[in-house]
């Protein structure tokens, strides 16, 4: 589907030629594809219906979930991004690199650009390598474990 590039699923507003150049050069690889999905949600329901129905609408089998080169454009509602990150972390397998868009310090009218990429499995695993330094470093006290884990 994707040929040889990264394949951006955006969530957000549609992305310039300036923006697709910067995720160029930041990943060292060819825009192959833009997956362009509208994020318009009815915050007064459930979320997560909603966000399964807006990742379906993407129109990725379960294979290329699991092993496209995806980088992901999030939606700017808070609460949307959040349970949209539990969702594409169940169906890739892993947490995704989102891209990290700022406004243009200065830009008459406002623009936009693509300031880096969010590598949020790094983040995770980093978070888990510290969770288990903190661990080897602070043993249990004696008579917590019991009351943590016992019915």
């Amino acid at each position: 589907m994707n040929g040889e590039g990264i394949v951006v699923v955006n969530f957000a507003h549609p992305l310039t030629e300036a923006q697709r150049a910067q995720i160029e050069a930041l990943t060292g690889q060819p825009v192959a594809r833009v997956l362009d999905v509208p994020a318009q949600v009815d915050v007064a329901e459930p979320l997560e219906p909603q966000v399964v129905a807006l990742v379906d609408r993407v129109g990725l089998s379960a294979e290329e979930w699991q092993t496209l080169p995806l980088v992901i454009n999030p939606p700017g509602l808070a609460p949307l991004t959040a349970v949209l990150l539990a969702e594409l972390h169940g169906r890739l397998g892993y947490f995704p690199t989102l891209l990290h868009i700022r406004p243009t310090a200065g830009a008459v009218p406002p623009r936009y650009e693509v300031a880096g990429l969010l590598d949020l499995q790094g983040v995770r695993d980093r978070a888990r390598e510290r969770r288990q330094a903190e661990a080897r470093r602070t043993p249990p006290q004696a008579g917590n474990i019991g009351r943590l884990f016992s019915p």
